[in-house]
């Protein structure tokens, strides 16, 4: 969720440094990220989309994102379209990859004695 709009949200002056702001100033742009959808931010700002799980839309901060990313790949690994071509780290999303993306495996060229 981009930064100004969490500013905004709050009555914070977008030029103001960090260092600058008060504890109450800090306290309010916390409660802001922690509670999005309470400050009537929309859901496509959000950063979990749509969730496996509960299907719901949230604002996942720090230690709650590496969290979300394990479980994610860890779904992905039930030999799926995605989770094979995840696990062998091909292109995911139907880009083309007959010629770009080999950066792979490389072959060493040997030269003639």
């Amino acid at each position: 969720m981009p930064l100004n709009m969490v500013l905004r949200k709050a009555d914070i002056d977008l030029i103001k440094r960090a260092g600058e702001l008060t504890e109450d100033e800090v306290e309010r742009v916390i409660t802001i990220m922690q509670n999005p959808r309470q400050y009537k931010i929309p859901d496509w700002f959000l950063n979990k989309q749509k969730d496996m799980k509960d299907g719901k839309y949230s604002q996942v901060l720090a230690n709650g994102l590496d969290n979300k990313l394990r479980e994610d790949l860890e779904r992905l690994k039930i030999r799926a379209h995605r989770g094979l071509h995840h696990f062998g780290g091909l292109r995911v999303r139907g880009q083309h990859s007959k010629t770009t993306g080999r950066q792979g495996c490389t072959v060493d060229v040997s030269k003639k004695k």
